[in-house]
């Protein structure tokens, strides 16, 4: 478990989210079983900043004008179809003495000597998974050394996964998290570009063919060159 995160935050009321977002701040709302609603707002610059390492899996001490800090999570996240932007954050005020159930990304660290050494190709079946326990335990991340694939038989599995006491796994153990898959051979990439190469002619085909009711055009030198010959004779 690392030390809650710090945000601070300020209420709001009547304020348009508009008006909070051209202060360069996110609209945001506080809920959770036994805590009243609240609307607030947070700095956006400092947001992304906690945000960018606590994720929604690490607790974040939020601290609403100069009331006590309540411990909350990160809930959901509104983004911006146009610019990408966070423009509305859910938190959760957690119970400390209740068990809760969230999802804790997977990262990887080291490297796989079957890339390396054999040029497989680092497949990742899963970026998170789902767990149970209390806030306290909960933490940003599971590490998983990759380092152990070393053939293209090695597989790492959810039982694989190490994480500290007090941390529930919830997916099935024999689900596949990483492994590696072999190079192909010339016969398989062969066969890839000839594969290829049918669906580009197939649709060069189809574009090239008139729709139903289309008609050619008349050739019109054709036709001038007939219309030539009359005249002559």
């Amino acid at each position: 478990m690392v030390d809650a995160y710090e945000l601070p935050a300020q209420s709001r009321s009547d304020e348009k989210p508009k008006t909070i977002r051209n202060e360069k701040k996110i609209p945001a709302v506080v809920y959770g079983n036994g805590f009243k609603n609240t609307s607030i707002s947070v700095d956006g610059l400092v947001f992304n900043k906690v945000f960018a390492e606590a994720g929604e899996s690490a607790l974040i001490n939020l601290k609403i004008d100069s009331d006590p800090a309540v411990k909350v999570l990160v809930h959901d996240l509104q983004v911006s179809s146009v610019t990408g932007e966070i423009i509305h954050a859910d938190f959760y005020k957690v119970n400390m003495k209740e068990k809760i159930r969230t999802a804790i990304p997977i990262k990887e660290i080291g490297q796989a000597p079957a890339v390396i050494d054999l040029e497989g190709a680092l497949i990742n079946n899963r970026d998170e998974v789902e767990v149970e326990c209390l806030p306290g335990d909960l933490i940003p991340e599971i590490e998983v050394d990759i380092s152990v694939l070393k053939t293209f038989d090695d597989v790492i599995h959810v039982s694989d996964l190490k994480v500290p006491a007090g941390i529930e796994i919830l997916d099935e153990p024999e689900e596949v998290v990483f492994l590696i898959q072999p190079p192909r051979s010339d016969e398989e990439l062969a066969e890839l570009e000839e594969e290829v190469k049918e669906d580009v002619e197939a649709v060069e085909g189809v574009a090239d063919k008139p729709t139903e009711g289309e008609e050619e055009t008349p050739d019109e030198s054709s036709d001038n060159d007939k219309q030539t010959d009359v005249k002559s004779e």
